[in-house]
């Protein structure tokens, strides 16, 4: 038992490695090739741990060469179009000037059904107002409605104002996040003096999160945990 608990935690620290250099994305955003290689590498990872008379590495080459692989036909689908478009292939328009193309959607064995899931999903529940739709390489279905159906910005009203960043976790659960001290221009110093002013510590800080462009903050103290 005790060597299929320790073959089961490398095998899970080697998984996480593999996924963490594979980069970071949903499962709905998978490539084709990305869900490939993930599904290898989830079946091959089992078989070192089920078989123990399988040696450990022998187990793990394959995950990484399957890794090592993913990241090399990465590299070189950034470098050459061509092998983008055959690892991932192509958006495909399904809809243009507010027209369904039939034959797109029977090629790709989309039904009607699918469509208004989609369009359903960016809060669009009447076809007549979708003006542009494109089937992503990951299959999502991404829509642009007609003109008068987009919602009003500020820029339509008028309104004057300056873009700047969201504000920026800075304390989790009494944990202080230092990288993001520099992101947000402020110093220990800065912070000291605020807790100090409000007779706190980051120990008793659920969540504070600060706006980088004018220092306005929001904090959430931990509740205590005797009620």
């Amino acid at each position: 038992m005790l060597i299929v608990f320790i073959r089961a935690v490398i095998v899970y620290c080697v998984l996480i490695l593999s996924v963490r250099l594979m980069g970071k994305r949903q499962i709905g955003e998978l490539q084709p090739s990305e869900l490939a290689i993930t599904i290898l590498i989830s079946n091959i990872c089992t078989l070192p741990v089920e078989d123990i008379n399988i040696p450990l590495f022998k187990g793990l080459i394959p995950v990484l060469t399957l890794v090592c692989l993913d990241v090399i036909m990465s590299w070189a689908g950034m470098c050459c179009g061509r092998i983008r478009s055959f690892m991932s292939g192509h958006p495909i328009v399904i809809v243009s000037n507010g027209e369904i193309d039939q034959k797109r959607m029977r090629e790709l064995r989309f039904t009607v059904d699918d469509l208004m899931e989609a369009i359903r999903e960016q809060n669009i529940f009447d076809i007549s107002e979708v003006q542009f739709a494109v089937v992503e390489t990951t299959g999502k279905i991404s829509v642009y409605p007609k003109y008068p159906y987009r919602g009003v910005t500020n820029e339509d009203l008028g309104i004057k104002g300056k873009s700047t960043d969201p504000p920026v976790l800075l304390i989790d659960d009494g944990v202080l996040l230092k990288d993001k001290l520099s992101f947000a221009g402020i110093g220990m110093q800065w912070l000291d003096s605020e807790l100090s002013r409000k007779k706190l510590k980051i120990d008793d800080i659920y969540m504070m999160t600060i706006d980088p462009d004018d220092r306005k903050y929001t904090l959430i103290k931990k509740e205590d945990k005797k009620k």
